[in-house]
C-alpha cells in the first residue's frame, strides 16, 4: 500500500487524496488517513507532539514519519518524541506545516512507506 497524497492545505484545512473528509488536523500512513483529534492523548502546543500521538502510524510500517508544527510553528516537538521515533529504527522530519506536506509528498511519489501527523492552524 502507498501513502495518500495530500491534495490541498490551507489554514485550517487539509484534504487526502482519496478521503472525502476535511481535517482540520490529520494524521496519514500507507494506506489511510484519519483526523488528528489532540483530546485522545491531551496533546497542546506546547509540550507538544507526543509519542502517544504517532504510536497509531508507527504500527503501520512506516520507516520515516513527518511532522507538521503548524503555519506558524507554534506546535512543539519535544526531544522524548523524536527519541521515541528514531529509537524504533524511524526517520523524523519536523518542520513549519507547508513545508512539512510538500516534503510528505515527495517521499509518497517515490514510494517510501511515510507517515505524517499535521497541524494546519497556528
Amino acid at each position: 500500500m502507498s501513502s495518500p497524497e495530500i491534495a490541498s492545505l490551507s489554514w485550517g484545512q487539509m484534504k487526502v487524496k482519496g478521503c472525502s473528509t476535511t481535517y482540520k488536523d490529520c494524521k496519514v500512513w500507507p494506506g489511510g488517513s484519519r483526523t488528528w483529534d489532540w483530546r485522545e492523548t491531551g496533546t497542546n502546543h506546547s509540550p507538544g507532539v507526543q509519542p502517544a500521538d504517532l504510536e497509531e502510524v508507527v504500527k503501520k510500517g512506516v520507516k520515516t514519519v513527518v511532522i507538521g508544527r503548524g503555519m506558524s510553528e507554534a506546535l512543539q516537538v519535544p526531544p522524548s518524541t523524536v527519541d521515541y521515533l528514531k529509537k524504533n529504527g524511524i526517520d523524523v522530519v519536523v518542520l513549519q506545516t507547508e513545508k512539512a506536506v510538500a516534503e510528505y509528498n515527495a517521499l509518497a511519489a517515490r514510494g517510501v512507506k511515510v507517515g505524517g501527523v499535521f497541524h494546519s492552524t497556528c
